[in-house]
């Protein structure tokens, strides 16, 4: 297993968006392909509005990413992925949701909130490879808006980035979620890798 190339995956995003279920999905899906597999929550506040950050790292040693390690910057909530951007290695790849979720301090006004337009520059101005797309509409496409996360995840399965595709997901999709929520979950993978591919 030792000559798995190692993949460092850093999500962020706000309590009540699903990011750990995100989270344990892909990491299930990495399992099934026989390769080596670490996840974790970082900073979970589980109540709605807070911050979550996790965790899966695909062939490595340590369950830590430091900042300018994460191959790959999933953000569920685009101001959540700028105050990730730290994280994200020269050149790594970044996929955002364009819609926004804001944290209590901003709701509340203690906070500015930047615009997608100040997002997507403080991304440009760290890598070239970059994906936003509106998850939570197509969450809402698919039948729930939480279902935007596995589009995402399907977007970030169809990039080319992983040792597999969106077909992986799939999988795993039809053996850990209950079957009243599969439909759904299966129509935003749909969605998701169409959002990458327009």
């Amino acid at each position: 297993m030792s000559d798995t190339k190692q993949i460092r995956i850093f999500m962020t995003g706000v309590g009540g968006q699903g990011t750990l279920t995100a989270t344990t999905l892909l990491a299930k899906t990495v399992l099934s392909q026989g390769l080596p597999v670490t996840s974790g929550e970082i900073h979970g506040m589980a109540q709605r509005g807070g911050v979550v950050e996790s965790t899966v790292l695909i062939g490595c040693k340590s369950p830590k990413i430091g900042h300018g390690e994460a191959d790959i910057l999933i953000g569920f909530e685009p101001m959540e992925t700028m105050r990730a951007l730290p994280y994200l290695k020269c050149d790594g790849l970044v996929l955002s949701s364009t819609e926004f979720m804001p944290p209590l301090s901003v709701a509340m006004g203690k906070q500015e909130c930047p615009t997608i337009d100040d997002i997507k520059k403080a991304v440009a101005g760290c890598t070239n490879k970059i994906s936003f797309m509106p998850s939570q509409t197509i969450g809402l496409k698919a039948g729930a808006v939480q279902a935007g996360n596995i589009a995402m995840l399907a977007a970030l399965c169809a990039s080319g980035e992983l040792p597999f595709g969106p077909e992986a997901l799939e999988a795993t999709i039809k053996a850990n979620l209950p079957e009243k929520i599969q439909a759904v979950n299966l129509k935003a993978l749909e969605l998701g890798v169409a959002a990458l591919n327009a």
